[in-house]
């Protein structure tokens, strides 16, 4: 597949370093004007942490650009400090900089998405993954992810899930390998409480997960995990990445083909009964 850099945005892996830079630049720029409002304002940081709901070093972290608020925390700050609107500017170009550089041109299709096919054969879907199989994720990437990043990754993360509660509701379909619901990333614990949520989230009428059995002879998925995203213009998107490093496909004839595929494999996993049945299974064997 080829990444166009048009529309949406996706990054290519070799501007990676200059937009990591780019967004750096963003979060110290929103930093400095949010102290610079609060001390104007004369408020301690103390006092406009309890009026936001944070603790004063969470407020140093916003304004040092080490920690990423979310977008209400922004409209809030704005509102409390009186900024008429000088720090809620900084909402969008702030929100983008919380992803990866290689993830930012898939995050803005998923919040026009109406529709999401997803094919996973190493871990859970970020959508469907509980904050601590997040965590547990993150905390095994090599190099080593600090703390601050690692909190900055899960509260986006989070954040996307609220794709379950749009309206109107977008139709959803995760398919993922048999391997990826066995992999006890952060412990028993940890994958027992994410079967959980699959069995709760698969309950959603918008939304079909099945699982890929191991056993299955046949499987039109070995090329590996994609997304494909069908935007509420009706246009579709393929979505895959690797090693720290994507491709967005804006091309029409192999958005086609890949769905196609998806199809494909829809039909050679389980139904989504069978597959809640298999977790409900793996479940109970923890």
């Amino acid at each position: 597949m080829t990444a166009e850099q048009t529309e949406p945005e996706a990054e290519a892996p070799d501007g990676g370093r200059a937009a990591d830079k780019s967004g750096q630049g963003v979060v110290a720029a929103f930093g400095k004007s949010l102290k610079t409002l609060r001390v104007r304002a004369g408020m301690e940081r103390e006092e406009l942490g309890k009026r936001l709901g944070y603790s004063a070093s969470s407020i140093a972290s916003f304004e040092q650009g080490r920690r990423i608020p979310p977008p209400r925390a922004i409209d809030r700050a704005d509102e409390v400090l009186d900024a008429g609107g000088l720090l809620s500017v900084w909402k969008e170009q702030v929100e983008k900089a919380q992803y990866p550089v290689f993830f930012q041109g898939m995050a803005q299709l998923e919040k026009r998405a109406i529709e999401l096919l997803t094919y996973d054969t190493l871990v859970v879907n970020g959508l469907l993954q509980t904050e601590e199989y997040m965590r547990a994720l993150l905390g095994n990437r090599r190099p080593p992810l600090d703390a601050e990043t690692i909190e900055q990754r899960v509260t986006a993360r989070v954040a996307r899930q609220d794709v379950f509660d749009r309206r109107p509701e977008p139709l959803l379909s995760f398919v993922m390998c048999e391997s990826v619901l066995r992999r006890t990333f952060g412990g028993k614990n940890v994958l027992r409480g994410q079967l959980e949520q699959l069995l709760l989230i698969g309950q959603r009428k918008n939304v079909e997960i099945q699982v890929m059995p191991l056993g299955c002879d046949e499987n039109a998925g070995v090329d590996g995990p994609f997304t494909v995203i069908t935007r509420d213009d009706g246009k579709r998107f393929v979505y895959a990445e690797a090693q720290g490093a994507s491709v967005l496909e804006t091309d029409p004839k192999p958005a086609v083909l890949t769905a196609a595929r998806y199809g494909i494999i829809r039909s050679q996993a389980l139904t989504p009964r069978e597959s809640l049945e298999f977790i409900e299974k793996l479940l109970g064997e923890l």
